[in-house]
């Protein structure tokens, strides 16, 4: 499959959990015809209420002019062959297990056509951990974005060894094509880019939490009332860059030092205790009963749709 006309025949969807679904929105927004499948019944069949309330929200924000035009893009099919039949894409979003996944990519290569590209979700599990021995391997890749993706725009496209550059390059043209932000890794790699640099910062809060330092609340509020607020339109190189009078390499020369001493601070990683995690987990419902995390995570969503009307209202003004 070339870049060019990539999403012309249609992108299915496997696997409808949150991810998933988001997934959907993303393509089907973007005008392409999008079928979702996924083996539970159950799951499918939330698959109509759910987008529509996500949809329903994005047009309150001013994000999307007509939910339904949308809704009508979307199909839902309980067999797997009826839904990768013929299309150009399909977004792999099952479960972060290597053995379903495994069993998934079998039946594909048995259903696929030559042209049809397929990009996994994964967030973790490297694609030719999945992918090995395959027919269809050559066409395969990780596609990783952020939950949920029509909100948060960036892709990590990871090839394996065996993955034609020609894939890539299909995938970062569909992605761009939908308005996503692809970036491309150039080999595999534990985690990728994006679970590394969240690893990075969760090991030093979790470990800053149990040495007593500061309370969850606090740490939470470095991030949402501090570094998040530049984060939220620059990167960590661009944001030091501004941090010192002559730049980048200023920058390096005022503070490398503390920043290696920190590094050289923490040379035994262990591993989040289970009393350490009861700790938290005991603070967190404090703050947030478990019966609210859902109320909590639609309010997430809102809140990032809000931002995203903002940073398409600034670009837009040029």
């Amino acid at each position: 499959m070339t870049a060019q006309g990539m999403g012309d025949r249609g992108v299915a969807i496997v696997g409808a959990g949150l991810v998933g679904i988001g997934w959907a929105i993303v393509f089907a927004r973007a005008g392409l015809a999008v079928r979702v499948h996924d083996s539970s019944g159950v799951r499918l069949g939330d698959v109509p209420a759910l987008m529509r309330r996500s949809l329903d929200d994005l047009h309150d924000a001013g994000l999307l002019d007509d939910p339904d035009a949308v809704m009508a893009r979307v199909s839902c099919h309980a067999d797997l062959h009826e839904a990768v039949r013929g299309v150009d894409y399909v977004q792999e979003s099952v479960l972060e297990l290597v053995d379903m996944k495994i069993g998934l990519y079998r039946d594909l290569d048995n259903l696929l056509d030559a042209h049809t590209v397929v990009g996994s979700s994964s967030s973790g599990i490297p694609s030719s951990a999945f992918t090995a021995g395959l027919g269809i391997a050559p066409n395969c890749l990780v596609a990783h974005p952020v939950n949920p993706p029509y909100l948060a725009r960036i892709v990590e496209l990871v090839p394996a060894s065996w993955t034609r550059p020609e894939t890539v390059d299909a995938v970062h043209a569909l992605m761009t094509r939908v308005d996503q932000h692809p970036i491309r890794v150039t080999r595999e790699g534990e985690g990728f880019v994006l679970n590394r640099l969240q690893g990075a910062l969760l090991r030093e809060a979790w470990a800053l939490y149990d040495e007593g330092y500061c309370s969850l609340a606090d740490l939470d509020a470095t991030i949402s009332e501090g570094l998040g607020l530049r984060w939220s339109f620059m990167g960590p190189f661009e944001t030091i860059d501004l941090n010192a009078p002559g730049g980048i390499r200023d920058y390096a020369e005022r503070l490398g030092g503390l920043y290696l001493s920190i590094a050289r601070d923490r040379t035994n990683p262990q591993p989040w205790s289970a009393d350490l995690i009861a700790r938290v987990e005991a603070e967190r419902r404090q703050t947030l009963p478990a019966t609210d995390l859902a109320e909590r995570g639609a309010w997430r969503d809102r809140r990032l749709m809000a931002l995203a009307a903002h940073k398409k209202a600034v670009a837009d003004a040029g």
